[in-house]
């Protein structure tokens, strides 16, 4: 698995503020660990494809088998270039704001309810159920907030063809999102005026400082599984038949 976005923060510096390209990758035995790092534009397709490429120069020639990610980086269109195999699953905390977002706030915590119905549901069929009765309730009012969700139905459900026991750490960029919190906390009270370089050097130091404190991904012993290629549907591991 791999998880990327761009992460934007202003450690005091006098130029505007800086936006770091983060990869955090879980390697076999279920281990995170940050595997890129560059400063960067959030939607250069350009700027993702460097990252990428470096990460096959420093051998990473087993092309991850899925990408978490927001739906608007220039990531995904790198990633087809780069790991054209590689599966693609939308983050379910920024598009759930994205959807809001385009709604009133009368009917926003109803609306994040239901869209909490599909993402939490045990089976694809009945996400698929719970995302048909979002469209049927809000699309005639809100069409664009409906639009926002429809255009990635597919990449916002493919957690389901992993083990369950991951789903709650592939169904979002949290482990990005939760640390650069921290990075934010910190750069912001530096004192002084920093370069980019700067910045990112120490947004690269608070990150591995916090990388230590990383949990392994749950199910663990998955892991070498999904490597095999066995295939999993609803989170349950399929038993070949004997031919």
């Amino acid at each position: 698995y791999i998880w990327a976005d761009g992460v934007y923060f202003r450690p005091r510096m006098a130029e505007e503020k800086q936006c770091v390209l983060v990869l955090i990758g879980a390697d076999e035995w279920g281990r995170k660990e940050i595997i890129g790092l560059a400063d960067g534009y959030r939607e250069s397709t350009q700027s993702w494809r460097e990252l990428l490429l470096d990460l096959q120069r420093r051998g990473l020639t087993h092309a991850p088998d899925l990408a978490i990610g927001d739906g608007a980086l220039g990531f995904w269109h790198a990633l087809r270039e780069v790991f054209g195999a590689t599966k693609e699953q939308r983050c379910w905390f920024h598009k759930t704001g994205n959807v809001l977002n385009a709604m009133p706030k009368s009917v926003q915590a109803k609306a994040k309810g239901h869209l909490h119905d599909i993402w939490q549901a045990e089976t694809r069929v009945d996400a698929e159920a719970a995302f048909d009765f979002f469209v049927t309730t809000y699309g005639v009012k809100y069409d664009k907030a409906v639009a926002k969700l429809t255009k990635d139905r597919d990449v916002l459900l493919a957690f389901y063809d992993f083990p369950a026991e991951h789903w709650k750490h592939i169904r979002t960029t949290n482990p990005i999102e939760s640390t650069f919190a921290t990075v934010r906390h910190r750069t912001g009270k530096t004192k002084g005026c920093l370069s980019r370089k700067t910045g990112l050097a120490m947004a690269f130091k608070l990150m591995m400082s916090a990388q230590t404190k990383w949990r392994k991904l749950d199910g663990a012993n998955r892991m070498p599984e999904i490597i095999e290629g066995i295939e999993f549907k609803d989170g349950i591991k399929q038993l070949q038949s004997a031919a």
